[in-house]
């Protein structure tokens, strides 16, 4: 077992002489990911590259930074249907009569 242990150390002390410590951080981890295919028109696959042409990274990044940034459309209006509700003099629509109602309308 001496033997044995002695050639792990040894092992270890090489893979520290060839990778010193500031090299282990010069690169990215990435712990999980998930290959996906993703179908782009001519239009979109060649701006792509140019991007990431112009950017100096790979396609994959540039587009892994646009998911990570997109906010939806929809999640931004989500609430309108309570939008101003809280404010008013608590009268309601019901109470007004005709005419008040049809007032400035189709005009």
């Amino acid at each position: 077992m001496g033997i044995r242990s002695a050639r792990k150390e040894s092992s270890k002390q090489r893979t520290k002489r060839r990778y010193p410590r500031s090299a282990l951080h010069c690169y990215p981890t990435y712990v999980a990911m998930r290959k996906t295919s993703v179908y782009l028109d001519e239009e979109q696959a060649r701006r792509l590259a140019r991007i990431a042409r112009e950017e100096g990274r790979s396609q994959a990044e540039v587009l892994r930074e646009a998911v990570a940034g997109y906010q939806s459309r929809a999640a931004q209006d989500r609430n309108f249907a309570l939008a101003g509700s809280g404010h008013g003099d608590g009268s309601s629509v019901a109470d007004l009569s005709e005419k008040d109602l049809l007032a400035g309308f189709g005009k």
